[in-house]
């Protein structure tokens, strides 16, 4: 009975947490659903749902649907995700499974990019991308994920290598006496093993590239090319009153795709970060 009574509490505080931690969700919910008049009032729902929030939001920006901010968003996610796997994998391999001049200073030198803030390189980076005339253009968010050093880049090469690092090299040995190439070991071994690791680069990178509301807005300018983050910006921009429940509405929609992402691969996130590194 104390064992029942103890878990009973346990999951009764968990329960209370949870709600606490969700409301702030319900409130957002609420708001979507609000005029302005009627958000400042304390109820969670409004008495009268404005469920035109949501059409109305969806074509605030003269010319421009939000679809067409979506189009651009994946079309920009697919290529970085796809590029950061090839790059990031191939970078992971190279230092688990090759011996080469000064690996471990190449690898060091990979580490202190890991702990190098963002903030610092803004400036340097514009200016070399503005150079190169990548401005307002999506190059300058694909070009850094094929070399491994975009946006978490350094973290999911640490990543996977801890990962192959798992991979009996005995696999290895035995694909080389079949006459498989370094090459073929990594499409045809090590590729298919670290699966869970690659689902888990591509979620975050997916995550991460989605929320990257600063980058959009220092690479991009053209609103032909704008995504869902900036295109949530401009919604205030078009107006001079400012329809906020349209703003909500906007921004609810804007993450059911990392929502639905996460709710779909969380499995496969866990396996991947638990068993990296496991020998």
């Amino acid at each position: 009975m104390t064992l029942l009574r103890k878990g009973g509490i346990r999951h009764i505080g968990l329960i209370v947490l949870s709600v606490i931690m969700i409301y702030p969700v319900i409130w957002w919910v609420g708001a979507s659903l609000k005029s302005n008049g009627e958000l400042a009032s304390a109820n969670l729902f409004p008495s009268k749902p404005l469920w035109s929030n949501f059409s109305e939001g969806w074509h605030s920006i003269p010319g421009h649907p939000f679809s067409d901010f979506y189009i651009n968003t994946f079309g920009l996610e697919i290529a970085v995700i796809v590029t950061t796997i090839l790059s990031c994998t191939i970078v992971a391999f190279g230092f688990a499974r090759l011996d080469f001049p000064l690996k471990n200073f190449w690898f060091s030198i990979l580490m202190l990019t890991l702990m190098l803030p963002a903030q610092v390189i803004i400036i340097p980076q514009y200016a070399m991308f503005h150079q190169f005339g990548w401005i307002n253009t999506y190059w300058p968010f694909i070009v850094p994920h094929l070399l491994a050093s975009g946006a978490g880049g350094t973290f999911f090469v640490f990543l996977l290598i801890q990962f192959i690092r798992g991979v009996p090299r005995e696999l290895d040995e035995s694909a080389k006496i079949d006459g498989c190439s370094w090459f073929g070991i990594y499409l045809r071994i090590v590729m298919p093993l670290t699966k869970p690791a690659i689902v888990t680069v591509t979620i975050f990178c997916f995550l991460w590239n989605w929320d990257d509301f600063l980058g959009h807005l220092l690479y991009i300018n053209s609103v032909d090319k704008y995504t869902v983050g900036l295109a949530l910006k401009m919604i205030n921009d078009t107006q001079s009153g400012a329809e906020w429940g349209q703003v909500l509405a906007m921004s609810l929609v804007s993450i059911v795709p990392a929502t639905i992402v996460f709710a779909f691969a969380q499995k496969q996130l866990v396996e991947g970060i638990a068993t990296t590194g496991i020998k």
